[in-house]
């Protein structure tokens, strides 16, 4: 069963958080979500969250995929922490998946693992960054190696279902699909 870690970040956007959460977790993965610190996380809605864990709690654990959801200024919080930055750059150089939706690809970039890479994000959401060795489509969700993006909310669902497609495959992902249209 895969392994995946879900930070959210004050700011976060819920439906693309909740999604991914929410699907994975129907795929039958162990999906833990963590804070930055140990208080329930406000989203960019107001939506009040209480994580799994802590981000201190998961720092020497490792992990399938870490997918992070977007939404401001959620996205500039886990691009500023840290913590995460040393878990995004591990779980690069052991060349597994990584995944952001929406503003968070600027982590992904801050953190150097979008160079040479083909992305998608919400528009915008990289202008303020050198972005000359990033190669940004307007996909829905673009797959490059090991890195997955995905562009903003109105996507999260496609995203979270490719997600399940890479870490099992195209069975579990039309079954998770299937049991949404009941």
């Amino acid at each position: 069963m895969a392994h995946i870690l879900v930070p959210l970040a004050e700011g976060f956007e819920e439906l693309e958080a909740i999604t991914v959460i929410d699907l994975l977790r129907r795929a039958g993965f162990d999906v833990v979500s963590v804070g930055l610190d140990a208080k329930p996380v406000r989203a960019s809605r107001q939506t009040l969250v209480i994580p799994d864990q802590t981000i201190d709690a998961v720092m020497d654990q490792d992990f399938d995929l870490i997918a992070l959801p977007g939404g401001l200024p959620g996205a500039d919080n886990l691009r500023d922490n840290p913590r995460l930055q040393t878990l995004i750059k591990r779980q690069n150089d052991a060349g597994k998946m990584i995944a952001a939706i929406c503003a968070a690809p600027k982590a992904l970039a801050n953190a150097g693992v979008l160079d040479g890479r083909q992305i998608t994000c919400y528009p915008g959401t990289l202008d303020e960054m050198d972005t000359t060795q990033i190669e940004v489509t307007d996909e829905a969700v673009k797959i490059d190696g090991n890195v997955v993006t995905s562009r903003g909310p109105g996507t999260a669902m496609d995203f979270a279902l490719s997600l399940i497609e890479l870490l099992a495959d195209r069975t579990l992902r039309d079954e998770v699909e299937a049991g949404l249209a009941r």
